[in-house]
Formats: structure tokens, C-alpha cells, sequence
């Protein structure tokens, strides 16, 4: 029954690697490598940095959203238009004085070389941590399919990925994310159509129905300084204060972000990728929030059981219920975005390790030799995703866990980089000092209490901030006494 859909994913699989592995001619230099050599689009690089910051978890996880409850998630996506602003004001600038090849140098430029290794080794536990979750979410997808236990799932799609981004470098990775974002993006759409054709009554009972149940409410403006205000997830004050935090940390000091930003051909053409990105974004969360409305009126009104794990929601509708051919389109589409964001991964851990670690420790080479080590430890950080995408199995909802992951540690991060750019008292041994300050007040914070995930980077960036600040205070003062 299901050969036709196989055969589509198989074929999607091999042509997507096969196109990947294809860049390795024009991989001569450690620019080419992991900057593209200035040479994609500022479009190519838009569509590149949205599906970076969407992958799996919101395909399959976002549907479970509004299934459950309502469409109160775009509130935290308006807090990523306000993000971009700041970055665009604060952070581009910095980030185009001279040639960048992380976000990293920066930090080294600012403070010192210890700093630079501080904030890397960070991005690296970071990104290794959240990514895990982002692979056990593809093997999700794979096992509804196949009827595989997650470990053969897991292995399949990180080999696959692996050797098309240990082959061509960051540009693979910027052109399989244009064709993997349309892939998906289209996915979705069909699937959206079939769905609400297959519903009795069509748009006008899906609207009744889930107007009913308050599926379409996105804002809540309650505001009250109370514990139950900050456990709530989505709200208004959450999602624009701390989905900017949110996206000012990983857009402005993540690699995997990053990267592509300094990959464009100039500062104007990464401000237009990076704010042209938003408006696909806020599209995709809305449709995929819409999908699981449609999830919702189905279930309901035929009162069937929905499974058990709401991440698994999605993709065994798709494969259980859509027209031979269709499903096995949408589920290519649903790997295709976990694909192209791990392979982003990849590729940005792999240049953290090469130019923040090794190369300022390694002298003299040529760029043959660092161009081998970078591919080396791209199948390094491969074996390391796989080992964290196995334990990750038990860690909840995929969406949540991999945001409230990175939460935990951009609050850190973001703090150190706004001590740099806002300050000039602050000088290494403080802001080193302040990242781990803000670290242990993260790790208080998540074992402690029960404030939402969407108000961690805030709280993380201002402990960071304010700890940094006020030990060069101290520290200037005891040398003036």
C-alpha cells in the first residue's frame, strides 16, 4: 500500500545527497568551506536562515501546539521581528568590520582569547544539546514510517546528511535549505488542502469548530507580577520580551545563525536576508498552527483517538490517512526540514572547533590541511549528534525541550556579547566571570522554579549583564582605593 510513498522518499533521499555532494569542487579554501565563499544570494541565504530556525521540531511540533490548545505561539514570533531590528542595529555592524569566520572572533576582538573560547565552548554544548533533540525529532518521523526502532532512524538520516555537508560545505548547505524549505513549505500546503477537503463541512466547520473550542486565540495581554504570570509560556509579555531575547541570542551570537549572516556578500544584503526571513517564518508557524486545528476538527468531530505522543501527531495523519504518493511527498517534506538544519549544525560546529580552537592553537599550516581537519570534525560532531539524538528520547516534547535547552544557555551568551558591544569598562576576567554567574542562575532557575522557558534568556542575559558590570565596577573601585 505504501510502496509508491517509499519510493518517494527514497528518491528524495538520494537526490538531495546526491545535489549536496556536488559542491565539493568548489571547496578550495577554509572561506569556501565555511562562509561559501560571499557567494550565495542574500534570498538564498533568507530561505537558508529559515530553515535553520524551524527544522523538525516545528514541523511536527507546532501542529501539537494548537492541537492542544490554541494559537498563542505567534505571539513569541512577533518578539522575532523585534529581535531583528536589534540585530540588524547592534550586532551587523560589529560583524562586518574586517573578515569574520565566527561569531566568536568578536568576542576575541572585544576581551581576549580566553573569552573567545569561553563563548564557543558554549555555542558548541549549546548547539550539540539541542540539535540532539532536533535528530531524535527526525527519527520520530521515521519510525511512523518505517516501523524502525529510533536508533536505525536516527543513524540513517545523520549518515545521509553527513555526507553531503562533509562533501560541500556551507554551500550545500545554503542550496539544499532553498530546496528542502520549498520542498517542506509545499509539503505542508498540500497536506493543509487534503486535510481540509477530507473534513465534512470544509472551512466553515473547521472555523465553527475551532472557534468554539478557542483554537484561534493568539493574545493574551493579562499582566500581573505573579508567579502564574511567568510560569505561563504564551503570552503577550513572554512572547515579545522574551522572543526577542530569544532570537536576539541565537540570530546575534550563535554560529549556526550567525554564520550565514557573515556568509553574505555585504552588510546590506545580510540586514535583507535576515529580516526578509521573518515574513516566511510567521507564514510557517501560522500554517503549521492552522494544521493542527484541522488535526483537531478531525479527531474531534469523528471522535477517534488521537495517538498517545502528540509529536507523532502530524506525520502518522500524513502517512496513514493521505493519498498514496501524497504522503510519501510530505513526509520527504518533513525530513527535508530536519535535514537541512542538521546539516547547518554540522557544518557551524564544525567551524567553531577549526577556527576557534585549533587553529589559533596550531601555528602555521596551509589551507589544505585545515580544509581536511574541517571535514574530520564534521564527522566528529556526526557521531556526537547521534550519541546526544539517542538520550534525548526522554526528554518531552520535542518544540519545548529543544527550545527550554538552548534557553538555559543563550541567557549567558547573549549577556557576554551586549558587555562587549554596550560597554567599555568590562574587561575579560569580568565577563568571564559573569558567564558562569549567569549559567548558575539558569540551572537555579530551571531545577528551582517553575518559570516558563520563553522567559529564561532574560533572565539569563541580565544576570549575565548586570553581574559583568558590577564586578568592574568593584574592581575599579579597589584599584582607585
Amino acid at each position: 500500500m505504501h510502496f509508491v510513498d517509499l519510493a518517494v522518499i527514497a528518491v528524495y533521499l538520494i537526490a538531495i545527497t546526491w545535489f549536496g555532494a556536488r559542491f565539493r569542487k568548489s571547496q578550495r579554501t577554509l572561506k569556501d568551506y565555511f562562509l561559501g565563499g560571499h557567494t550565495a544570494p542574500w534570498w538564498a541565504i533568507s530561505l537558508s536562515i529559515v530553515s535553520a530556525e524551524t527544522s523538525t521540531l516545528t514541523v511536527i511540533g507546532t501542529p501539537a501546539l494548537s492541537f492542544s490548545g490554541n494559537f498563542g505561539f505567534l505571539q513569541v514570533v512577533f518578539g522575532y521581528l523585534l529581535a531583528r531590528i536589534v540585530i540588524s542595529t547592534l550586532f551587523l555592524p560589529q560583524y562586518f568590520r574586517g573578515e569574520m569566520f565566527t561569531a566568536y572572533e568578536l568576542m576575541r576582538r572585544r576581551f581576549g582569547e580566553r573569552i573567545r573560547r569561553m563563548t564557543a565552548g558554549t555555542f558548541l554544548l549549546l548547539r550539540a544539546l539541542a540539535e540532539g533533540v532536533r535528530v531524535f525529532a527526525i527519527s520520530i518521523v521515521i519510525s511512523v514510517v518505517l516501523g524502525t526502532g529510533e536508533i536505525v532512524s536516527i543513524l540513517v538520516i545523520v549518515c545521509l546528511t553527513l555526507f553531503y555537508t562533509f562533501e560541500g560545505g556551507l554551500t550545500a548547505v545554503i542550496w539544499t535549505d532553498v530546496i528542502q524549505m520549498f520542498l517542506y513549505v509545499g509539503g505542508a500546503i498540500l497536506s493543509f488542502v487534503i486535510m481540509l477537503h477530507q473534513i465534512p463541512g470544509g472551512w466553515t466547520h473547521v472555523l465553527e469548530a475551532g472557534s468554539a473550542a478557542h483554537k484561534f486565540q493568539v493574545f493574551d495581554f493579562r499582566f500581573a507580577l505573579t508567579a502564574e504570570f511567568f510560569s505561563r509560556s504564551y503570552s503577550f509579555w513572554a512572547g515579545l520580551i522574551g522572543g526577542c531575547f530569544l532570537t536576539t541570542a541565537s540570530h546575534g551570537t550563535e554560529q549556526l545563525m550567525v554564520q550565514r549572516l557573515l556568509a553574505a556578500r555585504s552588510e546590506k544584503e545580510s540586514r535583507a536576508a535576515l529580516f526578509s526571513s521573518w515574513f516566511v517564518i510567521f507564514f510557517q508557524f501560522t500554517l503549521f498552527l492552522f494544521i493542527g486545528v484541522l488535526l483537531f476538527v478531525h479527531y474531534s468531530g469523528r471522535q477517534l483517538p488521537a495517538p498517545k505522543i502528540e509529536d507523532s501527531l502530524y506525520p502518522a495523519f500524513v502517512w496513514n490517512t493521505l493519498p498514496p504518493g501524497v504522503a510519501g511527498l510530505v513526509i520527504a517534506a518533513i525530513l527535508a526540514a530536519g535535514m537541512s538544519n542538521l546539516s547547518a549544525a554540522l557544518n557551524a560546529l564544525a567551524s567553531t572547533s577549526i577556527m576557534d580552537f585549533y587553529r589559533p592553537l596550531a601555528g602555521p599550516h596551509t589551507e589544505r590541511h585545515f580544509l581536511k581537519l574541517a571535514r574530520w570534525a564534521t564527522i566528529a560532531w556526526g557521531i556526537v549528534l547521534f550519541c546526544i539524538g539517542l538520550v534525548a528520547r526522554n526528554w518531552g516534547s520535542v518544540l519545548e525541550a529543544g527550545l527550554t535547552i538552548a534557553s538555559i544557555l543563550y541567557g549567558s551568551l547573549l549577556g557576554v556579547f551586549l558587555l562587549g558591544l554596550l560597554t567599555r569598562r568590562v574587561q575579560e576576567n569580568a565577563a568571564m566571570i559573569a558567564m558562569a554567574a549567569g549559567l548558575a542562575v539558569m540551572v537555579y532557575v530551571k531545577a528551582c522554579t517553575h518559570i516558563a522557558f520563553t522567559w529564561y534568556v532574560l533572565i539569563g542575559t541580565t544576570a549575565t549583564f548586570s553581574a559583568g558590570y558590577l564586578i568592574s565596577l568593584w574592581r575599579s573601585t579597589d584599584v582607585e582605593s
